[in-house]
């Protein structure tokens, strides 16, 4: 018996279905925040969510006007910060207004603690995207700007 030789073609696979996006989509941003802050540094952290906000985040529902950073008992929270609720969550649905937990390395943490605690500067929230499928939030080492930075901002937006 002789062997045969598969003559067939190979069969190409999508590589599309393997590889995964990077794409990011932003959920909600803080615009207000530039205006009412001087941002000096960013950094990205995780947030630890249930799985009613995450779909509610999936589908935009987020505010971050009001939104902070927190540091306690060496832990990073973001309080503040609405998640509506998820209209099909029923009885395991989220609390709306409750403190999330922010997934930031020790160092970083220190250091926003250090500078927070020092020199008069609060931890802003910027925007909520997804980045890979996980849910991220951009926040800033921000100090609030005086009523005159506020009119010299409008002033340049203007001309």
């Amino acid at each position: 018996m002789c062997a045969k030789k598969n003559t067939a073609a190979p069969v190409k696979k999508n590589a599309s279905a393997t590889v995964k996006s990077n794409a990011i989509k932003i959920v909600c941003e803080n615009r207000k925040a530039r205006f009412d802050y001087q941002l000096h540094e960013r950094l990205e952290a995780g947030l630890v969510l249930t799985g009613s906000e995450v779909k509610s985040l999936r589908l935009g529902k987020a505010n971050l006007t009001n939104a902070y950073g927190d540091i306690h008992n060496g832990e990073a929270y973001l309080v503040q910060a609405e998640i509506q609720l998820y209209d099909k969550g029923g009885y395991a649905n989220h609390e709306p207004l409750r403190r999330r937990k922010l997934l930031l390395h020790r160092g970083e943490i220190n250091k926003l603690l250090g500078k927070t605690q020092a020199k008069g500067f609060t931890v802003v929230p910027l925007k909520i995207y997804f980045k890979n499928g996980r849910a991220k939030i951009e926040l800033a080492l921000a100090s609030g700007k005086k009523a005159h930075d506020k009119r010299a901002t409008i002033k340049e937006r203007e001309t």
